[in-house]
Order: structure tokens, then sequence, then C-alpha cells
């Protein structure tokens, strides 16, 4: 049976880091969709979502076990709509554990059987946050470093 999983986020935008969770969940997994997600929490975007689920498909063109969607619903129907029996997150800190754990087991109380991995983030990149870049950005400042695409 392949093994899928979702890795879902808001990705807004989409950084260095997320790209490095990817291409090391690849090393266990034999597909990965990463999946951005419409956050309640968050009002507005700062990159609309159709820019940036361009830009990460570009990302990740030449590797055809990666693909992309735009959801709006629960993560955990999301993985029995696509037979995913696994969810990937990234962690920076202890902050990202207490929120993901949370988050962790309320999809495995939805959905009886789907597992989440966590992958500590790259030490290189643990500083990348989508919340600073914004506002780099915002006030002009250079943020392609961060970024796997050009904006």
């Amino acid at each position: 049976m392949k093994k899928i999983a979702l890795f879902p986020g808001s990705f807004d935008p989409f950084t260095k880091g997320h790209e490095d969770i990817v291409l090391r969940g690849l090393k266990m997994f034999d597909e990965i969709i990463v999946c951005i997600g419409h956050n309640s929490k968050k009002a507005n975007r700062y990159f609309d979502i159709d820019f940036m689920e361009k830009k990460i498909n570009e990302t990740f063109e030449n590797i055809p076990e990666v693909s992309v969607l735009v959801y709006n619903r629960l993560t955990a129907q999301l993985a029995t709509e696509y037979n995913a029996k696994y969810v990937l997150r990234g962690l920076r800190n202890t902050t990202d554990f207490e929120y993901e754990n949370s988050i962790s087991q309320v999809n495995r109380d939805l959905n009886d059987g789907l597992e989440t991995v966590f992958l500590i983030t790259s030490p290189e990149l643990a500083a990348v946050n989508s919340s600073i870049i914004r506002e780099v950005h915002r006030y002009g400042g250079a943020v392609d470093k961060y970024l796997p695409y050009t904006l």
C-alpha cells in the first residue's frame, strides 16, 4: 500500500523551511500532498492563495511524488478522501510542539488511524517563519533567500 502523507498549512508564504520538510518527508513517504488550507484564524492572507499554489507547484515541478491542492475542510476529512494515513508537520521549537500535538490528537480522534509525523526543522532554517517573512516583505525587505522561488 502506498504511504501518502498530507502536509497541511496556510503557507503564507511557503518557505525554504517548508520545502525542507517536504524533501525530507519523501524519504519516508511515497507521496506527499501539500495542502494549502483556509485558516479560519487568519482573516486575510498576505499572498493570494492561487499565487501560492502556483509557486509551490513550480517548486516541485520535477518531483512527481509531490502534489499541491487548496482545501477548505478538516484535514482529517481530507485524509480520508485522499487515502492518506499520515500528516507531516515540521517543528521549530517547543511552542510549535504544544500547538501541533493538540491538533494531532484531534485529527486522530476524528480519523482513527491518522498518524502525525513530526520532523524537527533543520537548524539553519529554524529562524525562517512565514510571519516574519511577511513583515519583511511588507516593508520592502529582501525575502528571496528564505523562499524556494522568487516573488
